[in-house]
């Protein structure tokens, strides 16, 4: 039996191509909002690649977080634990997969304009924050790449509220690590 999300508002990352990532977020949370045009050589091969790594947790590693998952590509269902600090300091913080996006491709391989891939967890006991958090690659219309992080959060009890400005920071910082790590993904390199 699976555990129990820890907020009670869950699945407001599910957000197909290509309804708005800006608005209709639950109220009494701290927004993350991220949209990076990822400019690669091939943004068709780009999209592929990125949407595999954020797929198979290469986004959270190429971050610097280690991933604890009970499968090897996120699933709804999955529950995992992204490692935060140094040996015996290290943080692990649990989550569920709630939705998991792959990637439309048609009969000759070329994924389709117009859509996104990715997936969204939610936070479990135990988690710091209480909330939400969706990694996007989306291949627009117009063939070009985006990468989007999408997160809704507070802190899950007065000890982490008292720290919040820690929080807050450590929560910008993985967010650029993940827009670098989305590049490189992207990239190839």
């Amino acid at each position: 039996m699976s555990r129990e999300l820890s907020y009670p508002d869950a699945g407001c990352t599910r957000r197909p191509y290509p309804q708005p990532l800006t608005d209709h977020w639950p109220d009494g949370y701290r927004l993350v909002l991220r949209r990076e045009q990822l400019d690669v050589t091939d943004p068709a091969a780009g999209f592929l690649r990125l949407a595999k790594g954020i797929l198979d947790w290469d986004l959270h590693r190429k971050a610097g977080l280690r991933v604890a998952a009970s499968t090897p590509r996120a699933a709804p269902g999955v529950e995992m634990a992204s490692g935060v600090g140094v040996g015996p300091l290290r943080y692990y913080a649990p989550c569920r997969v709630l939705w998991a996006e792959e990637p439309a491709v048609g009969d000759d391989g070329v994924p389709v304009p117009g859509q996104r891939a990715g997936f969204g967890y939610g936070t479990l006991k135990g988690h710091p924050e209480q909330g939400e958090e969706g990694f996007y690659a989306e291949l627009d219309r117009d063939g070009k790449l985006i990468f989007r992080v999408a997160a809704y959060s507070r802190p899950a009890n007065r000890v982490i509220a008292a720290g919040d400005f820690a929080n807050r920071g450590v929560q910008a910082f993985i967010t650029r690590r993940y827009l670098a790590a989305a590049y490189r993904l992207a990239s190839g390199s």
